[in-house]
């Protein structure tokens, strides 16, 4: 199990130096996501400012782009990198895509993702091996590539592409197309072994793959003080009262308190929520121990289960720097 880290949301002149510290302290990689800033432009810091640790998005909106853009920016950074990059990807919720971004939202997310990856590999495949490009599907095509917009061929062009997913349809989907899976913060340990491994399974059967040729990234909830714990609280409230993550309370029971929390969403009351989530649940999606623990309940809780894990505390030098030492190590 590999340990990584999470890059605040910083303004962009802060990135250099985290990124140096993230690789000082031993982390298998730094992950970028999209939410205040765009998950791409730190990339290029953190592959000019570090030398041997792997990076990547956690995730990049993958519908609010088109799969040329996302091919050309990937290709660059494993250009930059000397193939560290690791590009994540997660469709978003509707809501977000059409009224964050202005796009449109697929009838089927697993179909236009999937076309996506596909395309973006037939970009590559193109400039690297002279290939022709020629993608005809339901979402894109993709059949012009003249010498003037050819990046040509780099030194690492298998560039990973894991995806997002909270349901099955994703899992299922990154276990037959894709090298890793980032399992959404908003899990349990018993989801990600009853709903989310076996959905994998499937999808590498499908393809005749096996179970060592795709990476589960787990970013974990942890507490280890009362302050923690009512931010963990706070967070899994947010993300509990998303309708379309509603399959993960309704396995343990929860499905009426994922209805009430969407109904208060909906009303902005955003304050009342985290007090509809009980101990019982913060414990269910938490790990809620002492530092002195943190390493042996985290391994436990995530055996068989974990290949990558993040808590879903970001990294921030000069805060806890002895402690992320000694956890980075005992990985």
């Amino acid at each position: 199990m590999k340990l990584d880290a999470a890059l605040p949301p910083v303004a962009l002149k802060d990135v250099p130096a985290i990124a140096k510290a993230a690789e000082e302290i031993g982390f298998a990689a730094l992950w970028t996501q999209e939410t205040q800033h765009d998950p791409f432009l730190p990339c290029a810091l953190i592959a000019e400012h570090s030398s041997a640790m792997q990076f990547g998005t956690a995730i990049a909106v993958s519908f609010a782009r088109s799969p040329a853009n996302l091919a050309y920016t990937a290709w660059d950074l494993a250009a930059q990198s000397g193939g560290r990059f690791i590009l994540g990807l997660g469709t978003q919720v509707k809501a977000h895509i059409e009224r964050r971004f202005g796009m449109a939202w697929p009838e089927s997310v697993t179909g236009k993702l999937r076309e996506q990856i596909q395309v973006m590999r037939a970009f590559w495949d193109c400039w690297q091996n002279g290939t022709k490009l020629n993608f005809r599907g339901e979402y894109y095509k993709a059949t012009l590539m003249s010498p003037f917009f050819n990046p040509g061929a780099i030194e690492h062009p298998n560039i990973p592409i894991y995806i997002a997913g909270v349901n099955t349809g994703l899992a299922k989907l990154a276990g037959e197309l894709c090298d890793g899976f980032h399992a959404h913060p908003f899990n349990s340990p018993r989801y990600m072994r009853e709903v989310i491994l076996p959905a994998i399974e499937e999808g590498l059967k499908k393809e005749e793959r096996k179970r060592e040729d795709i990476s589960v990234s787990v970013t974990a909830f942890v507490a280890t003080s009362p302050e923690e714990e009512s931010f963990a609280r706070m967070q899994i409230a947010f993300y509990a009262s998303t309708p379309s993550y509603k399959a993960v309370m309704d396995l343990h029971g929860w499905g009426k308190i994922a209805e009430k929390l969407s109904g208060i969403a909906a009303k902005g009351e955003w304050a009342e929520m985290p007090m509809l989530i009980t101990d019982e649940m913060l414990h269910e999606f938490c790990l809620v121990t002492t530092q002195e623990k943190l390493t042996d309940d985290l391994k436990k809780r995530y055996d068989g289960i974990a290949d990558r894990l993040t808590l879903y505390t970001p990294f921030v030098p000069n805060e806890k720097d002895e402690w992320w030492l000694g956890l980075a190590k005992s990985f």
